[in-house]
């Protein structure tokens, strides 16, 4: 069949990853929620609010790279609580000078507090020096479409579009703009924010996204380590979906088994 879809590895700055499934680190009880909620949720890739967050720019306090040591895990910098362009690459530039070097991190530049709907303008701005600076920008973005092109022409290695406001668990709430986004992309494509449950993650994924960021749907559930295997087995899920094809929708009934040779 000539629709069949063929897996194919998740690959981020040339390295590639078993899970589809990114964590965030904030918003837990202490540290050793954070370990144990991580641990379950199979990540890989963990990132890290730089202006939030001590891994190493305060010396004499907890770090987090203590109990997330590096040569387990990716460590995703960001630039979570920047509302201009200037503050955001400032950010990435510390995050490299305290990680030796590490080139990936993810860009997002906030318009507001109410909302924390990315600034497309400031996150543009931003992305044209990061990436001549030699960063690998995964960026936060909108669900526009058109944004996310420039994002990629620009050289960004991949889009994030929000499933819904970051915190707000509405799930994804404009599946048609993602789907465009989709079907345009040549580099791969996140669902960042909003997720709040398994089911949400599970749908990304059957849409067709590489991967799934989240944060607040683990670490404020009533039970954050069971949420974070829940999640787990929900990209899983949703990524095997996606790759099997779901059958057509029909309006009516269609028997499961044929007719034919019914006793009468």
């Amino acid at each position: 069949m000539s629709n069949v879809r063929s897996d194919k590895p998740f690959v981020l700055a040339g390295r590639t990853y078993q899970s589809r499934l990114l964590v965030g680190t904030g918003k837990y009880r202490d540290m050793e929620e954070t370990r144990l909620a991580i641990e379950a949720s199979g990540a890989e890739i963990v990132t890290v609010a730089v202006r939030r967050t001590n891994i190493g720019q305060n010396p004499g306090e907890p770090n987090l790279l203590d109990i997330l040591p590096p040569d387990r895990y990716t460590i995703l910098p960001n630039t979570a609580g920047c509302y201009d362009a200037i503050e955001a690459v400032r950010t990435c530039r510390l995050a490299r000078e305290l990680l030796d070097g590490h080139n990936l991190v993810k860009l997002e530049v906030l318009a507001d507090q109410k909302t924390l709907f990315p600034n497309v303008i400031e996150t543009l701005k931003a992305a044209e020096v990061l990436v001549k600076e030699g960063f690998d920008v995964m960026v936060y973005t909108s669900d526009d479409p058109i944004i996310a092109r420039q994002l990629a022409e620009i050289g960004c290695i991949a889009v994030m579009p929000l499933a819904g406001l970051i915190g707000t668990g509405l799930g994804i709430c404009n599946p048609y703009n993602l789907q465009i986004i989709l079907e345009e992309a040549k580099i791969p494509v996140l669902v960042d924010a909003g997720v709040g449950t398994a089911s949400d993650a599970t749908i990304a994924m059957e849409l067709g996204c590489e991967a799934v960021l989240m944060n607040s749907a683990i670490a404020n559930a009533q039970q954050p380590i069971m949420m974070a295997e829940a999640m787990k087995h929900a990209i899983v899920a949703g990524r095997l979906a996606y790759l099997a094809g779901r059958m057509p929708k029909k309006l009516y009934a269609s028997a499961s088994s044929p007719l034919d040779g019914l006793i009468k």
